[in-house]
Parts: structure tokens; sequence; C-alpha cells
């Protein structure tokens, strides 16, 4: 027989019914009991304990209900959500789960239950360039100009910008301030020291990629991977130490990128690194691509033009819209990727960093000639 741990007041009332149907003068039947027990699954003492409670309330005239005694479990009352005083709260009042608990005047862990149960949505809101009415207009001008007609097939078509080259600066710390690593318990926290870390070493690479070339297999023409090149130069060591003598070559990084270093660096270095790696079935005429800083050229430089000529090329210089880093394939996230695995190699001084974020980048080292300007 299956014992039952509860039953239902409806049941309750069934069994009490059916024991008043087979009695008399307050006596249950011969087999009233045992028949109960195996109608309805539940043990002697409780078919007891209801034919008791149905003799008292028929003795009293009233109405068998034989309603159990057990004090029912109440359930903690839920919280409602109002989602109009919520969004009434200024965004600086609800950036933290104990600002909004305080402005909507309730629990954190109310609120922190309301985000898990996908209530509350959370968000994360980051700065955008802050574009005028000519900065509209030139993103537009220049989303208009990737647009091409093709009279062959009467149809417009996007630019496949497979002679664009995008290049921009970026500056490669030595270290992270902040870094996070997973340590067994039984392992020490490591201790890193510096100086300062406002000022942590760094070097400014300057990047040049562009779209890769296939085949109608899918095999990789050309990969678009121009060159990463570092702001550094050759200086002597001015004193001996226990890790080279005086007058040692070190590469260090240049203080200051000026329009000069940039122009000798866009003449010395870009412009032959495009030319030896440009496919020779590609289109000679070359636009390089650059934001608009303060330290760039521009395309009527005469230097830059007598070197950009050179060879049968036509490389010309074009800028990308004011305040519009979502048009440069190095801001869109070619810079992260490079960063991300630079940062897992250990750099204890500038060669060591230059080296990690040309393995980073995928280009390779190279032996750069140094300009003496540089």
């Amino acid at each position: 027989m299956t014992r039952r741990k509860d039953l239902s007041g409806a049941e309750r009332q069934a069994i009490a019914l059916f024991l008043l149907q087979n009695s008399s003068n307050g006596k249950l039947h011969y087999g009233t009991a045992k028949a109960a027990t195996e109608k309805w699954g539940c043990c002697r003492s409780s078919i007891a304990r209801l034919w008791k409670a149905a003799k008292d309330e028929h003795a009293q005239g009233q109405l068998v209900t034989v309603q159990s005694k057990k004090i029912s479990k109440s359930q903690r009352k839920r919280v409602h959500i109002d989602l109009e005083l919520i969004s009434s709260l200024e965004l600086h009042k609800r950036g933290t789960i104990r600002r909004l608990a305080t402005g909507i005047n309730c629990s954190k862990s109310t609120v922190g239950r309301w985000i898990s149960k996908g209530l509350i949505r959370p968000h994360s809101s980051a700065i955008r360039p802050d574009l005028t009415a000519p900065n509209k207009l030139l993103r537009l001008r220049f989303s208009l100009q990737q647009v091409v007609y093709d009279r062959i097939c009467n149809v417009l078509k996007f630019n496949n910008m497979h002679n664009v080259i995008h290049a921009d600066e970026k500056w490669f710390y030595m270290s992270k301030v902040n870094h996070k690593f997973y340590l067994t318990p039984a392992e020490i926290d490591p201790h890193r020291t510096c100086k300062s870390k406002k000022f942590i070493k760094k070097i400014m690479f300057l990047c040049a990629v562009c779209r890769p070339l296939f085949d109608e297999d899918g095999s990789v023409l050309f990969d678009g991977k121009i060159e990463i090149f570092p702001f550094t130069e050759m200086v002597p060591a001015k004193r001996e130490s226990k890790n080279r003598e005086a007058g040692t070559l070190e590469e260090k990084p240049i203080q200051s990128i000026t329009k000069q270093v940039m122009k000798d660096m866009y003449i010395y270095k870009l412009i032959p690194a495009i030319m030896a790696k440009w496919p020779q079935f590609a289109s000679k005429t070359i636009y390089i691509q650059q934001d608009n800083a303060k330290p760039h050229i521009k395309d009527d430089d005469p230097d830059f033009r007598a070197a950009a000529s050179a060879n049968g090329f036509d490389i010309r210089i074009i800028h990308q819209p004011p305040n519009s880093p979502d048009t440069n394939i190095n801001d869109l996230g070619w810079f992260r990727a490079i960063q991300s695995l630079q940062v897992q190699a250990v750099s204890s001084n500038e060669t060591e960093l230059v080296q990690a974020v040309q393995k980073s980048s995928g280009y390779g080292r190279r032996d750069y000639d140094h300009v003496e300007s540089l």
C-alpha cells in the first residue's frame, strides 16, 4: 500500500462521507476502515482521525467538511516592480545596483533578482564622437564616394577598396597597469613594480593594412598586410650598465612625432614596403587613407609625390571623415587583435616590445634602415 503524505480537501470530505454511509450508531461496519485505506491510499491513523472529526461535526449538526487543521506555509510576498518609476529616475541615479535600489526604495537583492530574471536590462554606455553638421556632411560625402557606377552592367556597386590602404598610429605599452592572472590556491600573488603608473614605457607604431585578395579557389593571393613600423631610433648608451657597455646602440622610442618624422616614415618606410609587397597584377593607383592628425602630411607634398610616383606607381593620400574612426580598419578591430596577443609576451626593453608587436601582428620582424632624421 502506497502511503500519501497529504490529502486534499475533496478527498477528506469524500472519505468522511464514505465512513458515515458505512456506519451505524456511531460505529463503523466491519472492514470499512480497511476499504477506505485501500481506496484512498492512506494509513489507518488518518482514517481514524477523519472518522472522529466526521462524527463530531455530524453530532453537532454541521456540514461534514473535515477541513485540515494544518497551518499552510505562507510564501513571502514578492515586491512589485514599477518600471515607470525606474524610467523616471535620472540616469546617474541608476548607475549601480545600490543607487537604483535607493532610488526606488527597495533592497539590493530585489534589484539583483529582477536583473537575473530579465526584468531590468543592464547596459554599458560608451561615449560617441560628437559629430557636428559639417562632420555629418563629410561622412555622407565619404559614403557616397564608395558607390561606383558599373557602365557595363548598368548598376550601382560599392567600391571593392582593393586599392585602399588603411594607415593609422597606435601606442603599444610595455605592460598593463591592471593584469588578470589565474593562480592555484597555493601560489603567491605576483609582484609587479613600476616607477610610475603614469609613465609606463610605450612605443608608437604605424600600421598599414588593406583588403586581402583571393583567387577563385579561395586561396590567398595577397594577405593585405603591408607593414607595421615602430617610431624608434638607434641611440648610443650614455652610461655603462650590467646589460651593455657605454656607446652600445639601443632602440629607443622617438619622443616627439612631428610632421617631418611622419613624412620620413611615409617616404622611407611605408612607400618602399607598399612597392615591395604590392601584387604585380593589381592596380598601381593606390590610396593611403589616414586620419586628420596634425603631424600627417598632405598629398600635395612635393617630396612625397616624387617618391609615390616612382616605379610606375601612383600612390595618393586621402583623409577619412573627421571624428570617424569607424571608417578605418585598424580602429575597427585590427589594433585590438594585435594588442590581445602582444600583452601575452613579456617585454623587458624597447627592442623586445617591438619584436612582440611585430610577431603578434603577423608581419614579422625586419631589419629597418633607420633614417638619420628619425
